[in-house]
């Protein structure tokens, strides 16, 4: 007996769910980076981005609602395991001058991560035709792009700082 193929819809709505999860367990990592953190421009990143994070989970709430679902989540492997290394960082480069260089790579490993399913999750909506869905999902992709670009600018004296300690050792 052949089994009806699962729909767009059914995929979209899992990954939503998916998403949601991730945002959760992100808003319970970024206070510990931002305690971690060495710089004060790091730390104020991730107690920035922690907040718009808020945001974020109140946004996909909007979306499950404009789909007309209720806001559940799903236990998302790939983000455990991105905040598990980021964690890692945390404890094996605690009293490193290469902390801030770790923080900042583990941060862009989950903003890319965000990035790939924000970006997949719009386009999908817009096949969908859930288009009070694409703008919203394209509200929080720019927001995760931007946080991207920060970690990008704050990255580069995160390193020459490693790099400066380790040549004076």
């Amino acid at each position: 007996m052949a089994t009806t193929p699962k729909p767009l819809d059914e995929l979209f709505h899992d990954m939503l769910k998916d998403v949601y999860y991730a945002e959760k367990q992100i808003l319970k990592a970024l206070p510990k980076m931002a305690k971690a953190a060495k710089s004060p421009e790091l730390k104020k990143a991730f107690e920035t981005h922690r907040d718009e994070t808020e945001g974020h989970v109140e946004r996909l709430g909007q979306v499950f609602e404009v789909v007309g679902k209720a806001p559940r989540a799903k236990t998302c492997d790939a983000i455990l395991g991105i905040l598990e290394e980021g964690k890692a960082v945390m404890e094996d480069y605690a009293d490193s001058p290469a902390l801030d260089a770790g923080l900042v790579a583990s941060a862009q490993a989950v903003e890319h991560y965000e990035m790939a399913r924000y970006g997949t999750l719009k386009a999908w909506a817009k096949q969908l035709g859930h288009n009070d869905a694409v703008a919203l999902l394209d509200a929080t992709l720019a927001e995760e792009t931007k946080t991207d670009k920060t970690l990008t600018q704050l990255g580069g004296p995160a390193n020459s700082a490693a790099v400066a300690v380790a040549k004076a050792a």
